[in-house]
């Protein structure tokens, strides 16, 4: 299983954005994981697709937008229109999930559906053919630098298990929250084959070795 590494720029120098993401492409980064929250779903407000659109030319690699907004749907436009290459939003935040996961879709991204850690994975059975790609958050959504739920590893086993009876065997299961060198292995073997991890690479004086060291 190839693992992708996902740093997020929630825990970057925001004064230097640009450059910090120049920073983690050269060390060997995959994709650039970008945590957008309202300060309404979540406590915490980050950025807007003004942001992303000034960072876009920094880097050529996968820009990974997660919205921990409310009603993205009304939002999904401005985030595609900025440069996102994909689109994650929360099971949580959208009464009608089919239509947004479509919606992402019909404007030619690949989907993803995030899980927040006390929202069982059957709610996602419904669009399990839908979407390309699974969140399980393993910390609370809203902050960096949060220890990691161990509990998740059985929510990863649990998700690997059901796409497997699905015959989604391909579907990313995406990791975000207390992922460092120490917990990568434990859900590499649960099954997690994409790594967001923000202060275990943006903390790191050698970027590339951080990198190297979730892999």
């Amino acid at each position: 299983m190839s693992i992708i590494i996902a740093p997020s720029i929630l825990s970057a120098d925001f004064a230097a954005l640009g450059e910090e993401i120049k920073d983690v492409d050269r060390a060997g980064a995959d994709w650039i994981h970008i945590d957008v929250m309202d300060g309404h779903f979540v406590p915490t407000l980050t950025f807007g697709p003004q942001i992303i659109q000034a960072v876009r030319p920094a880097s050529k690699l996968v820009y990974d937008v997660h919205l921990m907004i409310e009603r993205p749907e009304l939002h999904i436009p401005n985030y595609v229109a900025a440069g996102a290459d994909r689109i994650t939003v929360h099971a949580e935040a959208c009464v009608h999930l089919h239509r947004v996961v479509h919606q992402i879709k019909e404007a030619g991204l690949p989907a993803g559906v995030a899980l927040n850690p006390a929202t069982p994975v059957s709610a996602l059975e419904n669009v399990l053919d839908d979407i390309d790609m699974i969140l399980l958050m393993t910390v609370n959504p809203g902050f960096g630098g949060q220890k990691f739920i161990a509990q998740s590893l059985q929510k990863i086993r649990q998700t690997r298990a059901l796409l497997a009876e699905r015959g989604r065997e391909g579907m990313l299961i995406q990791v975000d929250g207390g992922i460092n060198a120490e917990t990568a292995p434990l859900v590499r073997e649960a099954g997690a084959d994409v790594f967001v991890a923000g202060s275990a690479v943006f903390t790191e004086r050698d970027r590339a070795a951080a990198i190297a060291a979730l892999r």
